[in-house]
């Protein structure tokens, strides 16, 4: 997404029926999801071929795009494609020695969506950059997302996205926090100040408790990476969210980056605890690729990640 500029188990052996019906939350059935029982722990692997797991909404179109529909200059305010209507399949699975891979175009802006919303649980993910870069982003950072706890409605930011917590993807900045529409939270981060005179918030395990949002009675809507652990370009990343309740870890290549805290969604003058969502991955305009994205039901943060 672009900017605008812990516990007592460290594996989790087995798994309660009650930790198991937290993460499945909003599911219709457990036959529904596809698991595989591994050393005791259950696993969701969420990609295959025909992404049964997963609905697509496009935004809208650039002018620059080689398409017969509406076109817009500010895609940010466009008309979307809409739901299912991936007329350039910007989101596609392909096979490369016996592994599933989610390539994404970034050619329109969108968003990969679970069918179903997730709670207390471990997302695992590799991914990494490929080479082609779309407007209207052809001279910035590579760019994409992993937007969870995802709330309402699509389109609700930018006619794209969910209201929703981002696990920032761009180059340079994985594991940046940003709240997306009405749901934010609050990070232990340290205020500094840019040369224009605007403030930004840093992540700092010990740093004051800072409410995050885009809005008129908050700072910032973004808390930046503590450090900097991405691997060069080309290369797998391996990137993790653990969420328990309405907090979340951001993890990049094994360091926690990020620790969001008290995840909420405003809502018709009111607010609520979000403790569990739906997850997204964004199409931005930068050619993407993931794979191996499994989600695993916890019942606490690891114990290695305490205080980090």
């Amino acid at each position: 997404m672009m900017k605008f500029r812990n516990s007592h188990y460290s594996n989790i052996p087995v798994y309660t029926l009650s930790a198991l019906l937290l993460f499945m939350v909003g599911c219709k059935s457990s036959a529904e999801v596809t698991t595989v029982t591994e050393k005791n722990t259950l696993t969701t692997n969420m990609f295959e071929k025909n992404l049964s797991n997963w609905e697509v909404w496009i935004g809208a179109v650039h002018t620059s795009v080689d398409l017969d529909v509406d076109k817009f200059d500010n895609v940010q305010t466009g008309k979307p494609l809409g739901l299912h209507n991936d007329l350039k399949n910007v989101f596609s699975v392909q096979e490369e020695n016996l592994e599933a891979i989610l390539k994404i175009t970034g050619e329109i802006y969108g968003g990969l969506t679970t069918k179903k919303e997730y709670g207390n649980y471990h997302l695992s993910v590799q991914f990494k950059w490929g080479d082609k870069k779309w407007e209207p982003r052809l001279t910035t950072k590579r760019d994409s997302g992993i937007l969870y706890h995802a709330k309402g409605p699509h389109g609700a930011f930018w006619n794209v996205w969910m209201a929703s917590a981002e696990f920032q993807v761009q180059e340079g900045d994985c594991g940046d926090f940003i709240a997306l529409g009405d749901v934010y939270g609050d990070v232990p981060s340290d205020k500094k100040m840019r040369s224009d005179g605007k403030p930004y918030f840093v992540y700092n395990p010990k740093g004051s408790l800072t409410p995050l949002k885009w809005g008129a009675d908050f700072e910032s809507g973004q808390a930046s990476k503590a450090t900097l652990h991405e691997k060069p370009h080309g290369e797998w990343n391996t990137l993790e969210i653990y969420c328990l309740g309405s907090e979340s870890l951001h993890v990049v290549n094994g360091f926690v980056v990020n620790n969001v805290k008290n995840i909420r969604y405003d809502l018709d003058g009111k607010t609520y605890p979000v403790i569990k969502g739906k997850i997204q991955l964004q199409s931005e305009a930068a050619e993407v690729y993931y794979k191996d994205l499994t989600l695993t039901p916890i019942t606490a943060f690891p114990e290695k990640f305490k205080g980090l």
